[in-house]
């Protein structure tokens, strides 16, 4: 009895913590979209607008620390295409009709992101923000498939359907910053 008591102590804390995390711990630790299963509106509102947080920060420094000059016009491009899809989600969120907090900083794991680039200079710089910048739109268009196939949310599943080929272009011209 004792034992079904903490069972369900520990199991009702675990579901409390997610409920309280900006992020849920299947979608955290990558779960959902190795299942290829649709994050849940928070996270995928979250994600995105982390995302975006991210790409304009490390492209603002690319602009001023990369050696490239490749690598300063797509820092360009992403500054101005993420300011876009972060001022269209934050009007999706903010008019009332989804009720998600949208988050105004970065968390700690893009934050330690941002922190790391900011560090380097010239070709050492310009590497780690092109490998990032591959990474992070990998994410980004697995992210926003998803959502836009099974997302529970019409004006989000719409918004990450119209925003999906821009991410998938941005990727193809990250790679191309590597070749």
């Amino acid at each position: 009895m004792l034992m079904m008591k903490s069972f369900l102590l520990a199991s009702s804390l675990i579901v409390l913590a997610m409920a309280a995390s900006a992020q849920s711990i299947p979608e955290k630790m990558g779960v959902n979209s190795a299942l290829g299963v649709a994050p849940k509106t928070e996270d995928f509102v979250s994600l995105a607008a982390q995302s975006d947080m991210l790409e304009i920060e490390t492209s603002k420094l690319a602009l001023t620390k990369s050696d490239s000059d490749k690598t300063k016009q797509f820092a360009d491009r992403m500054i101005k295409d993420h300011t876009e899809t972060s001022t269209e989600l934050r009007s999706l969120v903010t008019v009332g009709k989804i009720q998600v907090t949208l988050p105004t900083s970065l968390d700690r794991a893009h934050k330690e992101k941002l922190d790391k680039l900011a560090k380097l200079n010239g070709t050492a710089f310009t590497k780690e923000y092109d490998d990032m910048q591959i990474a992070a739109h990998k994410d980004a268009v697995s992210l926003f498939e998803r959502y836009g196939k099974e997302g529970d949310n019409a004006e989000l599943k719409a918004f990450a359907n119209k925003t999906l080929p821009h991410l998938q272009m941005h990727l193809k011209m990250a790679q191309e910053l590597v070749k």
